[in-house]
């Protein structure tokens, strides 16, 4: 029951995506499991320190990755921390757990000539699918927008003559992005032929023939297709687009706070991850151009 009744707290209450909601499900399942195995039948509310940190154990013994780990341990977290909340439990088992420690890989991104190249230089057809793949492409990369977000822009969203987009966030958060002159334009090009193509009235901006939305393999796939005309990156996707408009910011001088509000990022922490691309792109140029390097 207290399972259940966290289950339908993150999920109506602190409005978790349901995909996070079934992976947290599944995690307190197997945790639930191994404590059914132990000599006292242990139960979720009444798990220690030492239980947990055996289970991290028994996990990383098994070969799992350490980010499988720690996705794990954050769901304890969050659970514990409910029940803290709720009065069941008067101290939080996960106080002293740490998750084993992995080194973040540093963010792929598609360098600013190629993103001109592509955006300038090759061309798409003058019909509706070439006008939105195009717009696409320049939404992803001049917005810095998440590919859940740019599926569920709907045209209420888009202020085309005040050039700003509001945005649906994580957990429901909006955000208010800029953008320019450039963008404007793509966007008309854009509507206009989706006035002229698409019969069925449009709620969403992005859409298909039938006037319905895109959907995420279909914009995945549009991405990839484009991106191998300038690059030979192993890894071609919405979010490598969404990479690059933050590095081309930084990489312009953009204030790293400023970064952080048009990604929607919840801490600096995680955007301070593209300053240490912009400084491995530094250490490259330093290596090719200094005659003593």
């Amino acid at each position: 029951m207290v399972k259940e009744d966290f289950l339908r707290y993150i999920r109506l209450e602190r409005n978790y995506s349901e995909k996070t909601v079934v992976s947290y499900e599944t995690d307190l399942c197997e945790f639930e499991c191994y404590l059914e195995t132990l000599e006292d039948g242990v139960k979720l509310e009444n798990a220690d320190s030492d239980i947990v940190r055996n289970w991290v154990v028994n996990l990383m013994d098994k070969g799992m990755a350490q980010s499988s780990v720690n996705r794990k341990i954050s769901a304890l977290r969050t659970f514990y921390k409910y029940l803290l909340k709720k009065n069941i439990i008067t101290k939080d088992p996960m106080l002293l757990v740490k998750g084993p420690k992995r080194k973040k890989p540093l963010p792929v991104f598609v360098k600013q000539a190629d993103m001109d190249r592509l955006l300038d230089d090759v061309s798409f057809e003058n019909s509706f699918q070439g006008a939105r793949e195009r717009l696409v492409l320049a939404v992803f990369y001049e917005t810095g927008i998440r590919l859940s977000e740019l599926i569920s822009m709907n045209d209420s969203d888009v202020d085309i003559h005040k050039k700003i987009l509001k945005v649906t966030g994580k957990r429901n958060k909006q955000r208010y992005i800029p953008f320019g002159e450039e963008l404007k334009n793509a966007m008309l090009v854009y509507l206009k032929f989706r006035d002229e193509t698409v019969d069925a009235p449009c709620e969403a901006f992005f859409v298909r023939e039938n006037g319905k939305s895109l959907y995420q393999m279909m914009v995945y796939k549009m991405v990839k297709r484009n991106l191998s005309k300038v690059v030979t990156l192993k890894k071609k996707s919405p979010h490598v687009l969404r990479h690059s408009f933050a590095t081309a910011m930084l990489n312009n001088d953009a204030e790293l706070e400023a970064v952080k509000e048009l990604l929607g990022h919840e801490s600096v922490t995680t955007t301070e991850i593209y300053t240490h691309t912009t400084f491995e792109e530094l250490k490259r140029v330093y290596k090719q151009a200094h005659p003593r390097a």
